[in-house]
């Protein structure tokens, strides 16, 4: 007979030993504890029929958002393809999607998840996976609106529901509503203290709020909670942490932070090496002395020139290590297979249209001391950055080096109008009213 999961999401499985190994690892991508495909494959030796472990394992690799999984995801689709005719309309669904991933469709994704989630709105899945696809987007009105669409179908006695609350929260900070994220942030800490995109979501509410302290104490006061050494997202908390220090000018503290948490070692993987690049470069701005820090850096990127074109995003943080570090060659790389990305259909395409290619060419004008330049190619673009993914606090970075290179070519005028934004955005941020005072606007 076929079982159900613990939220009541039918599915096409038979063997209980199967779903409870679902369960735990369902729990483990929540909490980013662990390793939820080791976990699902144990199910998978006992059950290689299993059409919803199929489905989990290739969701696990497709949500990192780089070129290298495709294999592992072509794979998974291969065996669940085999499998259809055993598969229930939700999990046939799922396959779709994942099929869409697989051939650039983000959006299409994206697009099947909310129906599945229109038709079942427990499918922690689906959820959790369509809430990560619009983070990846940028598409904060979804970011919202998938969870808020699905949550009055939960309540306070499912598994997971914290998580639901915590992934409430960061839409809200995203679409600006700080009360309301706040609240539903701590209400999922209350229940899931270990839920570290919870605790992600108000620490995005301090920083845009700009409470830089009161976010060191909260972020260092529950440590035990989300920098477990087995926590698959403590990196890009801690670069939050990191963020706090730097606008209180604590660089040494920051370095410290990069060089323990978010980079201690070579990794290759895309989320971990673009948070290093993003805090590299905001130091850079600053004109703190990083060491041989973007040399090793911009050399992991190279290492790896079949990334580029995949995702916008990426290629925006590889082209500030490859102009941090003088690799001029590489860069033009860089920008040639973004440009034969944008000539291409999918997703990305269209990002890198829009947002991508323009920024890294500002990336590469600002490198060379082109600083007006820089200036000419970001305004355009500063406010429609959100289509190339990532948060409010990740896409600051083009703000932040919109205004430096305004301020390096001279252009007070724009430099102070630039700082009276920031001022009006954050008043009592002290790198907002560094900004203001180098750019001489008036107090």
């Amino acid at each position: 007979m076929a079982l159900s999961d613990a939220r009541g999401v039918q599915t096409s499985a038979t063997e209980p030993g199967s779903m409870a190994l679902l369960e735990t690892a369902m729990r483990q991508f929540q909490c980013y504890r662990g390793d939820a495909v080791e976990t699902i494959d144990r199910a998978l030796a006992e059950d290689p029929d299993f059409v919803t472990g199929h489905i989990f394992r290739t969701a696990m690799h497709a949500m990192l958002w780089e070129r290298s999984v495709l294999p592992e995801v072509e794979a998974g689709l291969a065996r669940l393809r085999a499998l259809e005719s055993a598969a229930t309309e939700r999990e046939r669904a799922h396959v779709a999607a994942l099929a869409d991933w697989a051939a650039g469709d983000w959006d299409g994704m994206r697009a099947r998840l909310d129906r599945i989630l229109a038709d079942e709105p427990r499918d922690a899945l689906a959820l959790q996976a369509g809430h990560l696809g619009d983070f990846f987007l940028g598409d904060r009105d979804n970011l919202r609106g998938r969870i808020a669409r699905a949550l009055p179908a939960w309540s306070r006695d499912d598994p997971g529901y914290g998580f639901v609350l915590g992934m409430t929260a960061f839409g809200l900070e995203e679409c600006g509503d700080y009360g309301a994220a706040e609240d539903a942030g701590r209400q999922a800490l209350a229940l899931e203290p270990d839920d570290c995109w919870a605790q992600h979501a108000l620490c995005h509410v301090m920083e845009m709020q700009a409470r830089q302290e009161e976010g060191i104490a909260f972020m260092e006061g529950r440590k035990d909670h989300w920098a477990q050494e087995d926590n698959g997202f403590a990196f890009h908390n801690w670069w939050h942490v990191a963020l706090f220090n730097l606008d209180n000018d604590r660089y040494d503290r920051v370095l410290e932070i990069h060089d323990t948490a978010l980079r201690p070692e070579p990794s290759e993987i895309q989320l971990e090496m673009l948070d290093a690049a993003a805090l590299l470069w905001r130091l850079r701005l600053r004109g703190i002395d990083t060491g041989d820090r973007f040399e090793r850096l911009a050399a992991t990127y190279e290492a790896l020139p079949a990334e580029h074109g995949f995702y916008a995003f990426n290629d925006m943080h590889a082209m500030m290590a490859y102009v941090a570090t003088g690799r001029d060659r590489a860069a033009a790389q860089l920008e040639k297979a973004a440009l034969a990305a944008a000539e291409g259909a999918g997703t990305n395409a269209r990002m890198t249209r829009e947002v991508g290619l323009p920024i890294l060419r500002a990336l590469r004008a600002f490198g060379a001391g082109r600083h007006g330049e820089a200036v000419d190619l970001l305004m355009p673009v500063r406010y429609r950055a959100h289509a190339f993914g990532g948060s409010h606090a990740q896409r600051d970075i083009v703000h932040r080096t919109l205004i430096e290179a305004a301020m390096r070519d001279g252009q007070r005028g724009l430099s102070q109008a630039l700082a009276n934004e920031r001022i009006a955005l954050k008043p009592d941020c002290p790198f907002s009213r560094s900004l203001r005072r180098r750019a001489g606007a008036p107090a």
